[in-house]
């Protein structure tokens, strides 16, 4: 979360006594005629309550009574390729940024750009999603959340990752291969069947779908707006809370 700044606390006292003050002169005036008592009552009325204001909330940011910690968590796309797991993502990440939750976007396809030597065997796939999971810990422990997606479509992959982080949530988007294939604007699945990309899930290699779901978007139902609201009520009720 967000710590009040002294400016902003300083900010947010001369805003408030400014309407205070007007009221406290209009009274003054009208009960004593005296435009410049009026004045020096506000004047003295703002100094004071401004400073007074500004211990008050000093204080109270120390006091921890009342204040509730969100813990960190990773919310885990996963699905075929094309399945739309990083436009819901995207989605996701956006909604809950008006909740101020330290947060991450982490996406596959940002990660390879950074390491573009990672193979797609299964042994390479399962070695990549201990380096996400590391890297997702790392986050979680200085409190930042993450919402993270990628095919992973190994069972054991993601069963490494639920064991290495906290509070992981996984979303399987759930769509039928020929429908990824109506989708897929970068031809990759024509590459795939062609031969051309080896290792690819769902084509000439398998994906395993998730037996452990937290959350299953099926998007031959809910478009990617209403998925994105289904997970953000379900983060809400789990791990929000605010």
């Amino acid at each position: 979360m967000y710590r009040e700044t002294n400016i902003r606390s300083i900010t947010k006292g001369f805003s408030w006594r400014l309407f205070a003050t007007t009221t406290t002169v209009i009274i003054v005036y009208v009960f004593f005629g005296r435009l410049d008592l009026a004045i020096a009552a506000g004047v003295i009325e703002t100094i004071s309550k401004v400073l007074l204001y500004y211990a008050h909330e000093k204080i109270w940011q120390r006091v921890r009574w009342g204040k509730k910690q969100i813990e960190p968590f990773n919310l885990w796309f996963t699905g075929l390729p094309m399945s739309g797991k990083s436009t819901i993502g995207d989605l996701v990440f956006e909604k809950l940024k008006k909740y101020q939750i330290p947060m991450e976007r982490i996406d596959s396809k940002d990660i390879r750009d950074l390491i573009p030597d990672i193979g797609y065997s299964r042994e390479d796939r399962n070695r990549h999603m201990h380096r996400i999971g590391h890297l997702i810990k790392t986050l979680q422990n200085n409190s930042i959340s993450t919402v993270a997606s990628f095919v992973s479509p190994y069972r054991e992959s993601r069963k490494a990752i639920r064991e290495m982080v906290k509070n992981n949530v996984v979303v399987y988007v759930k769509a039928d291969i020929e429908i990824c294939k109506a989708r897929d604007y970068k031809g990759v699945y024509v590459k795939a069947l062609a031969g051309e990309l080896q290792n690819f899930s769902g084509v000439n290699d398998v994906y395993e779908e998730p037996q452990h779901a937290e959350i299953i978007i099926d998007t031959e139902i809910l478009s990617a707006e209403e998925a994105a609201n289904v997970i953000v009520q379900y983060l809400k009720k789990h791990y929000i809370k605010i």
